[in-house]
């Protein structure tokens, strides 16, 4: 099995933008439902209460479903996604140590490692002259290597910013509170900074040639 190819590589295959997004989505989704639900979902399937509260029935819930997501985009282009797949290992890993040690910490812990990570992965990338960020936005858009090096300086500081951000509200606010900013509170973050992007995205974007003229 095979990592997946490079941005501008032409063998690459590629995902729809709204599939992609539903892959990343989903698992977030999962792990809304099952902790604003947890206590209706365990009497509806009482094995399930054996998991505890429902913070840890949610950790549960977005293990399978991370995993479910990583099969079907493996399935789907017959290459290992890295950046999902860096995400999901560090999911499997905390939500495995949040459900045998039973401390919510681990899980909440889990986005400030993966931000620090991502963002160490992009900024060192860069320094062996890899622009990284176009594994994960290939699909949406195409820009030339300086945009995609740009880009990716941007993403990689702004993933410390996400780190800082979690540490802040986990640490100020209950785990119902931050089980919703995590999944409503983050996005909207995110889409903003995407928006300030746009500049430097159109000034890079590759223009696709039509064959006919």
């Amino acid at each position: 099995m095979e990592f997946e190819h490079a941005p501008n590589d032409p063998t690459r295959k590629e995902l729809s933008p709204l599939l992609k997004l539903a892959l990343e989505l989903g698992p977030l989704a999962v792990f809304f439902l099952f902790n604003a639900r947890g206590e209706q979902i365990a009497e509806a399937f009482p094995a399930l209460q054996a998991v505890g509260k429902p913070i840890f029935l949610a950790t549960a819930a977005f293990m399978v479903a991370i995993s479910v997501s990583l099969v079907v985009s493996l399935w789907l282009t017959r290459r290992l996604p890295i950046m999902p797949l860096v995400s999901g290992a560090v999911v499997l890993v905390f939500g495995a140590l949040t459900l045998w040690l039973h401390d919510e910490l681990f899980i909440k812990l889990k986005p400030t490692i993966v931000n620090c990570l991502f963002g160490s992965v992009l900024l060192g990338g860069l320094l062996f002259g890899k622009s990284l960020l176009g594994y994960v936005f290939d699909s949406a858009f195409r820009l030339t290597d300086e945009g995609w090096r740009k880009l990716t300086f941007r993403w990689g500081l702004f993933f410390f910013v996400l780190a800082a951000i979690n540490e802040i509200v986990w640490r100020s606010f209950s785990t119902d509170f931050w089980v919703s900013f995590k999944v409503f509170g983050i996005m909207p973050i995110t889409l903003l900074f995407t928006l300030t992007q746009l500049p430097l995205i159109q000034k890079h974007a590759i223009v696709e040639e039509d064959g006919d003229s």
